[in-house]
């Protein structure tokens, strides 16, 4: 019953701010962004994909030997491994986007950042909570992203490959999350209070891909 709690708060928290309800991601489904795009979004989301084993990590270290931490630690050996490191099977569409190396953390990328580094020092619980407000949205962003590169723009198995996983993975991912929650008696109200900040994070980490979208015709 706990479980179905926590999973009914973070739907709640999620209402209104659904990634793929947002302007970046319909564009991108409908194969209008425009060029550099692409590129650009690979070098945020770079920092992004890099930073999380590093946070699931932490989270584990932080929590006290049992189920939620077996299940964190499921979740990052997944990141490390399988089927490859996440980080680096990234590249693989960062290269096909065109994605320059070494990009610096634009404002929203480094608040995102900075949020849920602060809360996995402080409370690992609403850390994870802020992981799970995005991997309960994620297989479904996976596969849409993955189906929208291979209609409009061209990418190959390669390049889609890093969404293809993570359109399968995710969904026990978010699973596993939640169960952890649980097992932990997290507070159902820290629980949506913590992915209320995640998801207005990640809406404003897409809105300035918008805002920073070049002025050209699409790609």
């Amino acid at each position: 019953m706990h479980t179905q709690r926590i999973h009914e708060v973070l739907a709640e928290a999620i209402v209104g701010r659904h990634l793929l309800a947002h302007p970046f991601y319909r564009r991108w489904e409908a194969g209008t962004l425009t060029e550099g795009e692409l590129a650009a979004y690979a070098e945020q989301y770079r920092h992004i994909e890099r930073a999380l084993p590093v946070t699931l990590t932490a989270i584990a270290a932080a929590l006290p030997e049992g189920r939620a931490r077996e299940l964190v630690e499921a979740n990052l050996a997944d990141e490390l491994g399988s089927p490859e490191p996440h980080a680096e099977l990234f590249e693989s569409f960062a290269t096909a986007a065109g994605a320059a190396p070494g990009a610096p953390a634009t404002p929203s990328t480094a608040t995102l950042l900075a949020l849920v580094r602060t809360a996995t020092a402080h409370d690992p619980a609403a850390a994870l909570a802020m992981v799970a407000a995005y991997e309960v949205q994620a297989a479904d962003i996976a596969g849409s992203k993955s189906d929208g590169l291979r209609r409009h723009y061209g990418f190959d198995e390669d390049g889609t490959r890093f969404w293809d996983v993570h359109r399968t993975q995710e969904v026990e991912h978010a699973g596993w999350s939640l169960e952890a929650l649980s097992e932990l008696g997290a507070d159902p109200d820290d629980v949506q209070a913590a992915a209320i900040v995640s998801a207005d994070s990640w809406w404003l980490f897409l809105t300035e891909r918008d805002e920073l979208a070049p002025a050209t015709a699409p790609c």
